[in-house]
């Protein structure tokens, strides 16, 4: 049952202070809380998805995580940010959840006489030879293919001739019939810009990576909400209902 003394009727905003969120979220407002959630959750999805390599069991870990730090939120003290304190608590749940559960452990000898075809061919395959090996490996090559195709003709056709076709400084310098220090300054200038594009292209990458849209936002505080319901409010706090529950 919901306490109305402890309800709290000053709206959030992007605005509020983390200090009045953390304040009032310790008493059980799920509306501060909500806030906090929204505030760090792609920080923590991809904190705990950089451990689990697995969206699904990311977002379990990050709301078991989060229902760990509402309980021990009346005990937050600001020597660090919330943010930092939060990424503690869900890489210990990640790691947490990496330790082998019930795991029967095969011996190598078995598994190698195993008659299971994916087991031997899990031990014995060459990785490079995998299809979404050769995949990767095609786009990258796609990849590097157009850069090189930016680089100045000059510079282009000594890196082929030096990176690609591997002939030796004094091959390339006869044949463009350049000098072998011209030949070693364009190749390092080649390589410097193919660098720097690349680099370019995955910082663009890297803002994508781990993608975290509203959908995602939502279902995770939906689901810590759930599970909060569902279990006993920590001691010294009582939950309050979020504006839209009261309604």
């Amino acid at each position: 049952m919901l306490n109305p003394l402890h309800q709290t009727t000053a709206p959030i905003s992007p605005q509020t202070p983390e200090a009045e969120l953390v304040s009032r979220a310790a008493t059980g407002d799920e509306a501060a809380f909500e806030a906090i959630m929204r505030r760090n959750n792609r920080l923590l999805f991809r904190t705990a998805r950089s451990i689990l390599k697995s969206d699904a069991e990311a977002e379990d870990a990050l709301q078991e995580a989060y229902l760990r730090a509402w309980r021990a939120l009346a005990g937050f003290r600001a020597e660090a940010r919330l943010s930092t304190w939060l990424v503690r608590i869900v890489v210990n749940e990640a790691l947490g959840r990496l330790q082998p559960r019930n795991a029967q452990v095969i011996p190598l000898d078995a598994a190698m006489n195993a008659i299971d075809p994916d087991i031997q061919a899990s031990l014995t395959d060459d990785p490079d030879r995998r299809p979404e090996y050769s995949a990767m490996r095609a786009q990258m090559r796609r990849l590097l293919e157009d850069r090189i195709d930016l680089l100045p003709e000059d510079f282009r056709i000594v890196f082929v001739l030096r990176a690609v076709e591997e002939l030796s400084v004094k091959e390339v310098a006869l044949a463009l019939d350049i000098p072998e220090a011209t030949v070693r300054t364009r190749y390092f200038r080649a390589r410097g810009l193919l660098r720097e594009g690349l680099a370019s292209q995955i910082d663009v990458a890297l803002n994508d990576a781990f993608s975290f849209d509203g959908a995602r936002c939502d279902r995770i505080v939906a689901g810590v909400f759930i599970t909060a319901r569902q279990r006993p409010p920590p001691p010294g706090s009582s939950r309050t209902a979020h504006p839209r529950e009261r309604n």
